[in-house]
């Protein structure tokens, strides 16, 4: 068949009814395990970091955070090239590209791993390169925000990120499950580790570099599966100067903040919840709870895409965050000081839960945002400017999409950065959350000012 779509009009009700809802639904369930995998790669150094020491590196609490941060460093910075390739490559292509790109850190960190006299320096070069997965998100959503029409953007969207984002939870669930034994053999998993457990006075085998090699099957599977089952819409490319025009769109950098909000905290919270735990509760086994936020968390975007299609965007994404503020002063906070695990874990499950709720309701507002914007500018102008405003927004909104994707990402970096910069300084992560909290209620006033509020400027 023909990879190149010369006709897509997803807005055409008759259209999408006899074709575009089959390709567009095709292409986004090959979209969402090659988007899996690239948020299972991005978080690998979540847990890793906690291991290193049970395989003789030898580093401090400081560097750890640092080694889980910079993944979301170098991936929130790519993301802002990717938002805008789509339109330039076509999504199958890079869908495809950027899936097998994974099997560079894979692979070297499986080989890094396996020798603890590895220097910091080198595990710093592959923490930027797991940045690899990180910026593929901006390509994968601006992408499949071309295939759905304005009313099912939310669930599209939401499905392809919320399961997407279930990578996270993947990874802090399998990979403690791989490195427990030589899954690949000593011919590729190595020796291991002898690591002696003081609390339970016992000793056990573990292979490090198994973390890594776990997914190289799986990103191979992903890329041929993109390269020959998804689709390139020939209406959808555009050059990087007719993407630029998001910079001079106030409601683009507006959207920035609030998802720096929303996606930032869950992937930054992702990335220090296991080295959060460790340091804050040292008795408690890490890998038997690090997966719960990330897992609910990305379980609730897609649920959020759904209730914002249903009661809209911008009145959840309020309350969102009049929750996550509320969570963390009433909640988070009280548990760390009572040195109570089961409120503190409880806590940011909810917490965790919020910020997948409200990635999905930021998504949904978007897409709305800048179609509503580009049809009052056409008013008047006749059906051949509709259909344009249309397509003009429907690039506009993609590399919004991205753009705001690449930026929220950062929150990966800060967070982490965040709560070790606090503990160093003052012994405990306070500072950092009460950072959060300020940072929430801004949040709260722009969505309330400018999109839920009665007359608000751009009401979604």
């Amino acid at each position: 068949m023909s990879h190149v779509l010369s006709r897509w009009e997803p807005e055409d009700g008759g259209f999408w009814k006899k074709e575009g809802s089959n390709i567009a639904n095709r292409n986004l369930w090959i979209s969402i395990p090659c988007l899996m995998l690239a948020f299972s790669v991005w978080m690998l150094w979540s847990v890793v970091a906690a291991n290193l020491d049970k395989a003789g590196f030898k580093f401090t609490k400081d560097q750890l955070f640092f080694l889980t941060a910079l993944p979301a460093l170098s991936g929130a910075t790519l993301r802002i090239f990717y938002s805008f390739l789509v339109p330039v490559f076509g999504g199958r292509r890079f869908t495809a590209i950027s899936t097998a790109s994974l099997l560079i850190p894979a692979i070297g960190m499986g080989f890094a791993l396996q020798d603890p006299t590895t220097s910091y320096s080198t595990l710093l070069i592959l923490a930027l390169l797991c940045g690899l997965g990180g910026g593929n998100f901006s390509s994968s959503m601006a992408n499949i925000s071309f295939f759905f029409p304005k009313s099912r953007k939310g669930y599209a969207t939401g499905m392809n990120a919320g399961i997407g984002n279930l990578g996270v939870s993947v990874v802090q669930f399998v990979a403690p499950l791989v490195i427990s034994s030589a899954v690949f053999g000593a011919a590729i998993s190595g020796d291991g580790f002898l690591y002696h457990n003081v609390k339970t006075n016992t000793d056990k085998m573990f292979w490090l570099a198994n973390a890594g090699f776990i997914w190289v099957p799986f990103i191979v599977v992903a890329t041929i599966a993109a390269w020959f089952g998804m689709n390139d819409i020939a209406s959808a490319k555009a050059s990087f100067s007719d993407q630029a025009i998001i910079f001079r769109r106030k409601h683009n950098w507006l959207m920035c903040w609030l998802y720096i909000g929303t996606f930032g905290s869950f992937i930054g919270f992702s990335a220090a919840f296991a080295m959060l735990i460790k340091a804050q509760f040292p008795e408690v086994e890490v890998a038997k709870f690090a997966f719960l936020g990330p897992l609910a968390g990305a379980l609730a975007r897609p649920i959020g895409g759904i209730l914002s299609d249903k009661l809209g965007g911008a009145r959840l994404t309020f309350w969102v965050f009049a929750a996550m503020a509320a969570t963390i002063a009433f909640g988070i906070l009280p548990a760390l000081h009572a040195n109570q695990f089961s409120v503190f874990l409880f806590s940011f499950i909810g917490m965790f839960i919020l910020t997948g709720l409200g990635n999905g309701s930021t998504f949904c507002m978007i897409p709305i945002i800048f179609q509503t914007d580009r049809e009052r500018a056409s008013a008047g102008k006749g059906e051949a400017a509709i259909k344009q405003a249309r397509l003009d927004a429907a690039k506009e909104s993609a590399a919004v999409l991205g753009f705001s994707g690449a930026i929220g990402a950062y929150g990966g970096f800060f967070i982490p950065q965040g709560f070790g910069t606090s503990i160093k300084i003052t012994g405990a992560p306070d500072m950092a959350l009460y950072t959060f909290i300020v940072f929430y209620i801004s949040c709260m006033v722009i969505t309330w000012w400018f999109y839920s509020r009665k007359n608000a400027e751009m009401p979604c």
